[in-house]
């Protein structure tokens, strides 16, 4: 199975499609601010449905941005954690396309870890005194 994390809205998307990469379920759920509690939760309900576990995994794939600071972190951080933990293979794009072209760079070399495109400057402030 692949799986597919997009977070970069508040409504997060987490997507499976079998080792063919033919699409099986497309799941969402309004995360908002409990993406970091919720997402591993409800990865587990998906793969359960389809009768799978985090360990029947081949691929990962990310949504890289642009989108949400923090929930473009918390879901690629959790892709990356995952693709090295299991020793898969993990890739990532940006547009509209970005699962099934994902899919497709599943197969090519180098495997970097994904990094978000945020859209525009991450803005940091300043340490207070």
């Amino acid at each position: 199975m692949i799986l597919g994390i997009r977070t970069d809205k508040p409504e997060s998307e987490l997507w499976l499609a079998d080792a063919a990469g033919k699409l099986v379920e497309v799941y969402k759920w309004q995360a908002h601010r409990q993406l970091a509690e919720t997402i591993h939760l409800e990865m587990r309900n998906l793969l359960s449905r389809h009768e799978s576990d985090l360990q029947s995994l081949t691929g990962i794939v990310g949504f890289l941005g642009p989108g949400s600071f923090t929930g473009l972190r918390i879901g690629l951080s959790v892709a990356n954690a995952l693709a090295y933990g299991l020793g898969i293979p993990i890739a990532g794009r940006e547009d509209d396309h970005w699962f099934e072209k994902g899919v497709v760079d599943l197969g090519n070399e180098p495997r970097e870890p994904l990094t978000p495109n945020y859209g525009a400057p991450v803005h940091i402030t300043e340490q207070k005194k």
